[in-house]
């Protein structure tokens, strides 16, 4: 089966048409600046594409509903409209993606794959907020997290690298991108994560803040300074590195700081403490870590940032190799040799993952029997 793979994200979209080999045979990355889709250039690059067999497409928030991808159809489609109030940089992006794909594909089967649906087993504890009984009876006020797709692939890529079973590997998965986000993940399954209710929770990001005292938001609001509309603005569009360093390019951010700027010497060192202290709450989550995975832009690309993350962790066993880490291209080890943690570059293919769950939908197996 031939999988058409739609990734829809808060400021690209993605196309990548894998054969039944998974071989990508056709790709285009389009501009999506903060989620908006250009519907014409979608379906000039749809039409420069051969017909594919299936689509599958990246839908950021499947509520408690949707643990496993499911073929779209309308009511599955109003359904996750409900939901983009939680997830507003992707999950209507990606439901224009799939209206502009199924006008110009019509009759093409088409399936969601969810990024919180990987994060379904996490245990009460880790998914419960500590608020009112009421209010988690009324609402489904739990952590979701994000990233699923991603932090999926790359446990299972680091298993075939260290040439051991995931089911016996305790994997922190670093998804480093415009948005990022750490998994813990034991025995193939997501344990933990740092996203949560939406995307904001957790690390500092590009634009976004991540996690921020609810005591600072509410006298914020209370004092009259701003409305929650510009609040949720600032906190998804002028915050994180954007917010300390007045850029969101974290290429940029790296070569201010060997420059000696202030500002993105303050942002790095934020977002680096915050990294580090995710990544140890990870590893007690797991009771442990055998393999560290960077993995998405930043994490593949950004050798500088690796380094700084890996030398405040030494006494979890994580030690670089610092050729090693500096030369690295694709899937890597990075690893010093003999240390006790594997530590690995994983190349994000979020395509892969989505194109085996499009697979195993349309032949009526679950996303986890597909891993």
């Amino acid at each position: 089966m031939e999988v058409l793979v739609v990734n829809a994200g808060s400021s690209s979209l993605k196309l990548r048409l894998l054969d039944r080999h998974d071989s990508v045979i056709g790709q285009h990355d389009l501009v999506a600046e903060r989620g908006e889709v250009d519907e014409r250039a979608l379906a000039t690059a749809l039409a420069g594409l051969p017909q594919p067999d299936a689509v599958g497409h990246r839908i950021v928030h499947g509520g408690a509903r949707y643990r496993d991808a499911v073929r779209l159809d309308d009511a599955v489609v109003e359904d996750l409209k409900s939901l983009s109030d939680l997830a507003p940089l992707h999950q209507l992006a990606g439901l224009a993606a799939h209206a502009v794909v199924e006008r110009v594909l019509p009759g093409t089967p088409a399936v969601a794959c969810f990024d919180t649906a990987f994060h379904a087993t996490l245990p009460e504890a880790a998914a419960t907020y500590a608020l009112p009984r009421e209010w988690r009876q009324r609402w489904p006020l739990r952590r979701y997290g994000f990233h699923g797709l991603s932090h999926a692939y790359a446990a299972r890529r680091a298993a075939a690298l260290v040439n051991r079973s995931q089911h016996e590997l305790r994997v922190v998965s670093c998804h480093l991108g415009a948005g990022a986000s750490l998994c813990a993940i034991g025995g193939g399954r997501s344990v933990d994560t740092t996203m949560g209710f939406t995307p904001l929770e957790g690390l500092v990001m590009a634009t976004r803040s991540g996690n921020v005292d609810p005591g600072l938001l509410l006298w914020l609001l209370e004092q009259n300074r701003f409305t929650p509309a510009a609040v949720a603005d600032a906190l998804e569009h002028e915050s994180g590195l954007c917010g300390l360093a007045g850029t969101a390019d974290r290429r940029e951010v790296l070569a201010r700081v060997e420059a000696g700027d202030r500002d993105a010497t303050l942002a790095l060192d934020v977002y680096v403490h915050r990294l580090r202290a995710g990544i140890a709450a990870m590893a007690v989550a797991l009771d442990g870590v055998d393999a560290l995975v960077f993995t998405g832009g930043a994490g593949e690309h950004a050798p500088a940032l690796r380094a700084r993350t890996a030398a405040g962790l030494a006494s979890l066993g994580i030690v670089l190799d610092a050729p090693r880490n500096a030369a690295a291209t694709a899937d890597a080890d990075i690893g010093a040799a003999g240390a006790a943690v594997r530590t690995l570059v994983v190349t994000a293919r979020e395509d892969l993952e989505i194109a085996g769950q499009v697979r195993a939908a349309l032949h009526g197996r679950t996303d986890e029997e597909a891993r």
